[in-house]
């Protein structure tokens, strides 16, 4: 799958976020999406992922030699994010149980896997209100990384991670992301450091 932009805007009143962005972003490569706190980076990602629509220009998603219209954009695309909310109710189980209704797991992947792999495991029957923020954060990384979709969309995404979470977040990726479109948005270079392409949104605030 591939995302491009031709002249893409976005602005809120009379503010430009950024403008006159035209890209393609690639199946099978990972770009970064970078700048300082504030410049745009998430309203860029939104926009890249269908979640909110570009003021001006055009955001386009291709899947093989077909487009994809606006509304279908979400069943091929994965998003981890500090904003997105958790089930706190539902423990471990229970919210993956419900997350992949929506979206199937990546094959050879089952709730008992994902929970060991995410380190995890030890709190599987325990509701998700209960846990630290690392462990909330692994638990939007894991519904992120195995969904069985072709772009992964991740936003700041080693958030209250310690350096146990950062190393297991750059195991899911070497291991998970070899067939997929992936774009990082971050100002943090480890949570980049293996994009092949680099975007800085302060270029295109004219």
């Amino acid at each position: 799958m591939k995302v491009s932009l031709t002249d893409a805007g976005k602005r809120f009143n009379r503010d430009w976020v950024f403008r006159h962005l035209t890209y393609t972003f690639q199946e099978n490569n990972s770009y970064a999406i970078v700048g300082p706190n504030g410049s745009g980076k998430s309203t860029l990602l939104h926009v890249l992922s269908g979640a909110m629509q570009a003021s001006e220009g055009k955001c386009e998603w291709a899947i093989g030699n077909g487009q994809l219209a606006n509304e279908n954009v979400y069943s091929y695309v994965a998003i981890c994010a500090p904003y997105l909310e958790l089930v706190e109710e539902m423990t471990l189980n229970e919210f993956f149980e419900f997350h992949f209704h929506f979206k199937p797991w990546l094959p050879t992947i089952d709730r008992t896997s994902i929970a060991i792999i995410m380190g995890l495991q030890e709190a599987r029957d325990k509701q998700i209100r209960h846990y630290s923020s690392g462990m909330k954060q692994r638990v939007k990384l894991a519904q992120a990384f195995f969904s069985d979709t072709p772009v992964l969309f991740l936003d700041e995404p080693c958030t209250n991670l310690d350096v146990a979470g950062i190393e297991l977040y750059h195991r899911l990726v070497s291991q998970y992301c070899s067939n997929r479109l992936v774009i990082v948005s971050s100002n943090d270079e480890v949570e980049y450091s293996f994009c092949s392409e680099r975007i800085n949104v302060m270029d295109y605030k004219r």
